[in-house]
């Protein structure tokens, strides 16, 4: 289940039982405030913070504004959300650079935490950025951790600093030193984990930074520790002033509740959570865009910035042009291909939320072989049957089972989903000539999450929407989904 699922659905279910009311009273409101306490508790959400956040949502619930209104229940999910947004942060907490040349971030954390690799993630994020980023092994203690270190930087094209046999704190002076050298603009200092009573360690996390003097001292925290998270994050800062927050691992707790304490007990904002083991799977932390997730609400900004990303020059092209002409299976080819650089359905489906997630049970099931499978019957075919997939008849199916090694109905699906997708394709045209007219779209029908463009069933999933097409475009296409968004929340 993905981070917050728990949490999510038993949110969902309170809400549903107060959308089923109508008008509210002061015993619904009660009642759904307790179901929220407890759904928090389970969640290891930290008891103090979870006195504090019911407290002054039911406060806020219980004003004439909410109970008189004709959408009561809608008002507390828009209360309920406001303050789980500001519980988070209220905004986003960015890295700071200065002019300094370099920056040097320095990572700091328990055993075990995750940091070696949310340093190599990091580096990739930079990367991206456009910085030129650094890497230096600071652990000397762990057997091999400097072989992971370079290992990581290696498959990421991020040099790496090691200084064998000399003490960390030299180690991280001499990655400065060849920064400047070579003209690294960044310094990521990966440092050894340590026990909260290893004294002897958390002075050593102490000399580091004062030799090297960091922009950035980043705490590295495994989401499973859940609410003890509050507790390391506390001894640390003691002994260690520190920045922020990177979360580790929230994709392999469905509870997530230490992550909702941070903020609140410590003052220390969440900069970053990693949500998979893939280099990509860093995510800056984005309060508002969190808490919506955490309502099942989903994140379709984010899934815009994904499929930006994965997108090039061409393949925007080309998706204008299958707005235009619709779809070819070329075209779904380079889709299938686009969903595996997003992070595979599972990645882009946890993003949409739980409404959606709760209708195909655990994602953890999902197959993602399908788009193999579908690549491989693609790739049975001849150019002019992959060019006018409508000439595809009942013979010529049969051959491209043989050719993929998959069944005659595999393909039916697979023409299937091409036929749908063109559809939206249609339907997206006809919005677009619409919106260029000055006249409004079409509203989708009354309790339907609007579609996001692409979305089919996929073959082979049981009929759980296939991610084929998520929209790399840009102005009105871009403001539908962004009102997609705004409909979800309704």
């Amino acid at each position: 289940m993905a981070a917050f699922g728990s949490l999510s659905d038993r949110l969902n279910d309170t809400f549903d039982r107060l959308r089923g009311k109508g008008k509210l009273t002061e015993a619904d409101i009660t009642s759904a405030m307790r179901d929220i306490r407890m759904a928090l508790l389970e969640a290891d959400v930290n008891f103090k913070v979870v006195k504090d956040f019911v407290a002054k949502t039911k406060e806020r619930c219980l004003t004439a504004e909410v109970m008189d209104s004709l959408t009561p229940a809608q008002n507390v999910v828009k209360i309920v959300l406001d303050e789980l947004i500001s519980l988070l942060g209220a905004s986003e907490s960015k890295l700071v650079f200065s002019s300094r040349i370099p920056n040097v971030i320095m990572l700091v954390g328990l055993q075990g935490s995750g940091k070696t690799t949310a340093a190599a993630k990091l580096a990739y994020m930079l990367k991206k950025q456009g910085r030129s980023p650094m890497l230096a092994a600071c652990d000397v203690y762990r057997p091999a951790a400097a072989d992971q270190l370079a290992t990581l930087g290696g498959e990421i094209g991020v040099p790496v600093f090691r200084g064998d046999g000399a003490h960390p704190v030299e180690i991280a002076r001499g990655a400065i030193r060849e920064a400047v050298d070579n003209l690294r603009d960044v310094v990521i200092v990966d440092t050894a984990g340590r026990l909260q009573i290893d004294e002897q360690m958390m002075q050593e996390a102490v000399d580091i930074k004062r030799a090297v003097k960091p922009d950035q001292v980043l705490m590295v925290v495994d989401a499973m520790t859940g609410q003890d998270i509050v507790n390391v994050v506390s001894t640390f800062a003691e002994r260690t002033e520190f920045d922020g927050v990177i979360i580790s691992k929230l994709d392999g707790d469905a509870r997530g509740g230490g992550a909702l304490s941070v903020r609140a007990v410590t003052g220390k904002p969440i900069k970053f959570v990693s949500m998979g083991e893939k280099p990509d799977s860093l995510e800056t932390f984005d309060p508002e865009r969190m808490a919506k997730r955490i309502l099942g609400m989903g994140d379709v900004v984010g899934i815009i910035e994904k499929a930006q990303e994965a997108a090039d020059a061409e393949q925007i092209e080309a998706a204008q042009r299958m707005l235009r002409d619709g779809l070819t299976m070329n075209d779904m080819l380079d889709q299938f291909r686009m969903i595996k650089k997003m992070g595979g359905a599972k990645g882009i489906l946890g993003m949409l939320g739980s409404r959606v997630t709760r209708q195909m049970g655990n994602l953890d099931n999902l197959d993602e072989g399908v788009f193999d499978r579908c690549e491989a019957m693609i790739n049975s075919m001849t150019a002019e049957e992959r060019a006018r997939p409508s000439i595809i008849n009942g013979q010529r199916r049969a051959r491209i089972a043989r050719g993929s090694g998959t069944t005659p109905a595999d393909v039916n699906l697979l023409m299937k989903q091409w036929g749908e997708m063109n559809k939206v394709m249609g339907k997206m045209r006809s919005m677009q000539q619409q919106a260029a007219a000055g006249k409004k779209g079409k509203k989708g029908k009354k309790g339907r999450m609007p579609g996001i463009p692409g979305l089919g069933n996929m073959p082979g999933m049981g009929g759980m929407p296939g991610m084929g097409g998520a929209n790399p475009f840009g102005g009105s296409e871009m403001d539908m989904l962004r009102e997609m968004e705004r409909q979800m929340r309704k």
